[in-house]
């Protein structure tokens, strides 16, 4: 079965690669096959934004599209930046660095922990059939210094519960063991067929 990523975000391709190793699909990325589609995220819902991207990127491509929406989720600040994570800095050149750094000054002003969770929705669309979306979570906290070398987006401010290190301080294998996105994917694969 071939299975389209409904992202450019190279992190992404890399997890979701990582965790549908094992399962019996030829992955494809909207470069692999020329497609160039900016899907707008009006959905108030991860879920809501986790679909619209699938539908899109199925009629677009006519393939099954496997496609996600994550946001992080800060207590103190009444969850955001949540489904807008990924346009928390009203930039459209702006970097993760820009959103980690925009996020630590509206929290300098509340006292720390500052709780978080990560949610991830994933979608599955496979043409003439049902959407699927499942849902994964994944809680710590935000801290004001980065650590680690791998992941992206939020991930060098985000404490893993349980763990003592951010989620960019766990290697691949880790992260695919205890992330938001690694339990929403997964809880498609036995869905993953024709």
């Amino acid at each position: 079965m071939k299975l389209l990523i409904a992202t450019t975000n190279p992190g992404k391709i890399t997890e979701i690669s990582s965790l549908l190793s094992q399962a019996n699909v030829e992955l494809l990325t909207p470069a692999d096959i020329g497609l160039e589609l900016d899907v707008d995220e009006t959905g108030s819902t991860y879920r809501e934004n986790a679909e619209l991207k699938a539908l899109a990127f199925s009629q677009a491509s006519r393939l099954p599209v496997l496609s996600d929406d994550t946001g992080l989720e800060v207590e103190a600040l009444g969850g955001l930046p949540g489904v807008r994570s990924a346009r928390f800095v009203n930039s459209a050149h702006a970097t993760d660095r820009d959103r980690r750094k925009l996020l630590l000054e509206k929290l300098s002003v509340h006292p720390r922990p500052w709780k978080a969770r990560f949610i991830c929705v994933a979608t599955l669309a496979i043409p003439g059939k049902p959407l699927r979306s499942m849902q994964g979570e994944c809680t710590g906290e935000i801290i004001p210094e980065e650590r680690g070398e791998y992941g992206f987006g939020y991930d060098a401010i985000f404490l893993v519960t349980g763990t003592q290190k951010t989620m960019a301080e766990l290697n691949l294998l880790e992260k695919n063991g205890i992330s938001h996105r690694a339990k929403a994917v997964q809880a498609l694969i036995p869905y993953l067929q024709y």
